[in-house]
């Protein structure tokens, strides 16, 4: 708890990191949603005050309610042991309903949806600003979407290739890029306000809803699609609690808040002063309004801002993909941290996902207009079920009264407006967030239920003691009968409670033909908060050859068993816990530990189980993504040690007893003579009868 409210202190250097890491995505609004607005409207020539008044009015009132009242207000309370996050709050209320699991993983799933599509529109258009800009006299070094698309990819194949390294250094320069990117919008806002503040009267509400049933707005309520950009990354600023602190969060927002806010009224001002302009798709009102001697320099701090903002929402889908997997959500994969703080991590498979998924999306919108069609749907989806798992939340501490029914009623209501103004782009690209969304939430539903299935259906002797095998174990050891099939025999295999194992574990020693060793060792791994953490603790069960070993290994240690293991068989072999090992052949004099060979268990289905369709393509299904899942032996460090991946048959469902009977034997003799007498010779046309 103490180190719970240290992290949630507002400081200045917290305020800062803050700015840096939690407003990327959010922060970088400006540079497309005016531009979507009036082009969903028919052009800068077609619009007029009341539309441009009425849109700024939407998009205020819009942060409002989605960012600073359910984001900031609400759901920053809603922690769990000083995290956020879909996954951070499903996890305090699963308890409740079975059926909550369902919000959770579509959220989550539409979330890391969006972590492909933010880096492609932010740096889309950061970069467009550059088309068609001159340097010096008739100089246009990028005139074509071609060379935009270019630049584009080679940011975005940088920035992912550089995960790999971590990101601190670059992260440290976060908070004043981003700083300055504010401060330069608000800026910005205030120059081109200028001497029409009558701008400001955007702040009623009344002119946001007057807009929505206006003949003047020619995109109805469709118009909400382009105002929901807006507030798209409002969701970072839950799930990067755990990160920066509730205070510092809650500090810097009105900072944030009214720079962007500034800006939007800027870009209306020159939008109305400008009609006269035509081309649209090739007019960005936030590079417009900017004086032409600075607009190269606000170019490069644009492309920095959406690089962080891209940088921002890869490391949130390394987090939630973490988060995933603790939740048995998705199956295990290989994670890397380079610093040395617990939250900074890197997951291979998910960056090379996340990269070649973006690139694709680059390639194939070509626009960021094109893209913004896209862009959104995903986040309504996760903005509607944070909604739903939040009003369970506010039950669980509440209980059930008028104000959190009208909490759930009114933000939904909004969210589902929002989804329904998405869905309207669905044809013109809103498919492709969906699909993304579908396919994630598909591998979540088949892991998930899939164990669920395995576990309900499993019988009840699934799990033995490992405690009453060691006689057993002992004289297997001794039993000259058997041939050694190694010295040490080391299974990667979980012991809950210190005592309860797996039988197919057992099977594999005793029954798949009886494997004799000198130890047989009962390995489980288990990964601190702390970096650098290598400890184990032992129990020998009174023997000297059955070892069960609870490794405990930091974050940022290795996990090479077979290293740590020989150590440990050193140490006991030296205060006599087990026998020692000498060896005859060896090319190192007083050698006293043997060969180690690592047995790892998989499960394959039996043709005996007996489940219904539907659960046997779940468990089957698993099954496969399983195998497509890193190799166990490479993630416990297992690479080059002597390693056996067993498959034990995994038999499901309640089993029919099925007995043949015995009969007495049948003389067929007979039956053959009489049938090759009465059986007549076929005929064949090229044979003559002679």
């Amino acid at each position: 708890m103490e180190v719970e409210n240290k992290r949630n202190r507002m400081t200045a250097a917290g305020l800062l990191i803050a700015i840096g890491i939690v407003y990327g995505d959010i922060g970088t609004s400006p540079l497309y949603v005016m531009k979507s607005v009036i082009a969903g409207n028919g052009g800068l020539s077609t619009v007029g005050r009341d539309l441009i008044i009425g849109a700024i009015s939407l998009i205020l009132w819009t942060v409002t309610l989605l960012t600073t009242v359910q984001t900031v207000i609400i759901a920053l309370k809603a922690t769990n042991h000083g995290e956020g996050g879909i996954f951070a709050l499903y996890a305090l209320i699963r308890k409740r309903a079975a059926w909550l699991v369902w919000p959770a993983l579509i959220g989550g799933a539409a979330i890391l949806a969006d972590g492909t599509l933010t880096p492609a529109v932010t740096v889309t258009t950061a970069i467009e600003g550059l088309k068609g800009l001159e340097f010096g006299k008739g100089n246009v070094p990028v005139s074509n979407q071609t060379m935009v698309l270019v630049i584009t990819i080679i940011i975005l194949l940088v920035l992912f290739s550089i995960q790999r390294m971590g990101t601190s250094i670059i992260g440290k320069a976060f908070g004043p890029v981003m700083f300055v990117w504010f401060t330069f919008l608000g800026v910005m806002g205030v120059i081109n306000i200028g001497s029409n503040w009558w701008i400001l009267q955007a702040l009623n509400p009344y002119y946001a809803i007057k807009l929505l049933f206006s003949p003047y707005n020619k995109a109805g309520f469709a118009i909400l699609g382009s105002i929901f950009l807006a507030t798209t990354g409002a969701e970072a600023l839950y799930s990067d609690v755990g990160h920066v602190g509730k205070g510092n969060i809650i500090g810097s927002w009105p900072f944030v808040f009214v720079c962007l806010s500034l800006n939007y009224f800027g870009q209306g001002v020159w939008i109305l002063n400008n009609t006269h302009m035509h081309s649209v798709n090739e007019i960005n009102p936030f590079y417009a309004m900017i004086p032409e001697n600075i607009r190269l320099a606000s170019i490069v701090l644009a492309t920095l801002a959406a690089i962080i903002a891209s940088q921002a929402l890869i490391t949130g889908s390394f987090t939630l993909v973490a988060e995933s997997i603790n939740l048995k959500f998705l199956p295990r994969m290989n994670i890397l941290y380079p610093s040395d703080e617990r939250g900074q991590i890197y997951i291979p498979a998910i960056n090379k996902m996340l990269g070649i998924t973006t690139i694709a999306l680059v390639l194939f919108f070509r626009t960021s207009a094109h893209m913004e069609a896209a862009y959104g749907l995903s986040i309504t989806i996760s903005m509607l079920t944070t909604t739903i798992l939040l009003y369970e939340w506010l039950v669980l501490k509440q209980g059930h009264n008028l104000a959190n029914l009208i909490f759930v009623i009114f933000f939904s209501t909004i969210n589902i407006l929002f989804m329904g103004s998405s869905l309207s782009k669905f044809t013109h690209g809103g498919y492709v967030s969906l699909l993304i969304t579908l396919l994630i939430a598909s591998v979540m539903v088949v892991w998930y239920f899939g164990n669920k299935v395995r576990d309900k259906n499993e019988s009840g002797n699934a799990y033995v003691r490992l405690d009453e095998y060691t006689d057993m174990l002992t004289d297997l050891s001794h039993d000259d009968n058997y041939p050694t099939y190694a010295d040490n025999l080391v299974y990667m295999a979980k012991v809950q409670y210190n005592k309860f194992i797996k039988r197919e574990i057992m099977y594999s020693i005793l029954d798949k033909r009886p494997k004799r060793a000198r130890a047989y060792w009962f390995v489980t791994v288990n990964v601190t908060n702390e970096p650098f953490t290598a400890e184990y603790a032992i129990n020998t069960y009174g023997t000297k050859n059955v070892i069960n070993i609870q490794l405990y290994l930091g974050f940022k240690k290795q996990t090479s068993v077979n290293v740590y293991l020989r150590q440990i068989v050193h140490d006991l072999i030296k205060d006599n816990t087990i026998e020692p090992q000498p060896q005859e052949y060896t090319t190192t004099p007083g050698r006293d530990v043997g060969d180690f060979k690592f047995v790892i268990v998989n499960d394959v289905i039996s043709p005996s189980t007996t489940l219904t369709s539907y659960e046997k393509w779940l468990v089957e299904a698993r099954v496969r993504l399983q195998n497509l899942s890193p190799n166990p032996a490479q993630w416990f460090g297992l690479e080059f040690a002597d390693t056996v991946v067993e498959r034990v048959p995994l038999i499901l469902g309640k089993q029919k007893t099925s007995r043949i009977k015995r009969v007495a034997p049948r003389d067929y003799s007979k039956t053959t003579i009489n049938a090759n007498k009465t059986a007549k010779p076929k005929k064949r046309g090229f044979l003559k009868k002679k």
